[in-house]
């Protein structure tokens, strides 16, 4: 089985536990902190990734790190991965729940730049209007972006719209140089 099968197939089950209990995003989130913990941390890294380390000492580890914090369902879960030697996949289990979660809950993520800064006021107008574009709900990831001189410019996926000022001086820029002068072409 490929990794990314392995971890479409965890993700799954996470997802589905996750669902039973109602705590789809807040699962979400643990797995991606966990995840971001495990890839900052060189030391723990090395600790995670390590045969020597016996799996039911890393089990423990889990369980004392996080029986404050998270279900029991998500302990077990981690401690699964640890089980069947996956912690190496971790964060891309984490990234292939979030989309899971994000199918599942029909939305989709926007990375939105801007030359300045956007106040929530404005924040707010933005996601409402990607919502209505995208007929979805919308995660707005915001971006600053000084080169762009102004306006903005959303990227979903694969697709781009810019607005943005130097989008806009670019083509007029390109068709000053390729008009001829007089605005028509000459005949000879």
């Amino acid at each position: 089985m490929r990794d990314s099968t392995v971890c479409r197939n965890y993700a799954e089950t996470l997802l589905a536990v996750a669902e039973r209990e109602k705590k789809v995003e807040r699962f979400g989130a643990l797995i991606d902190a966990v995840a971001g913990v495990l890839a900052g941390d060189p030391a723990l890294q090395g600790v995670f990734m390590s045969p020597r380390v016996p799996k039911d000492t890393k089990k423990r580890l889990i369980e004392q790190a996080l029986k404050r914090v998270a279900p029991v369902s998500f302990i077990r879960f981690l401690q699964a991965i640890v089980q069947r030697g996956r912690q190496y996949l971790l964060a891309d289990i984490a990234e292939e729940y979030e989309q899971l979660v994000d199918r599942h809950l029909d939305r989709v993520h926007a990375v939105v730049s801007t030359a300045r800064p956007v106040d929530p006021k404005l924040a707010r107008a933005i996601q409402k209007r990607l919502a209505v574009v995208f007929a979805k709900d919308v995660l707005p990831h915001f971006r600053t972006e000084p080169a762009l001189l102004g306006g903005i410019v959303v990227r979903v996926g694969d697709r781009v719209f810019d607005g943005s000022l130097r989008r806009k001086l670019k083509l007029l820029r390109n068709r000053m140089l390729h008009v001829p002068l007089g605005g028509r072409a000459s005949a000879g």
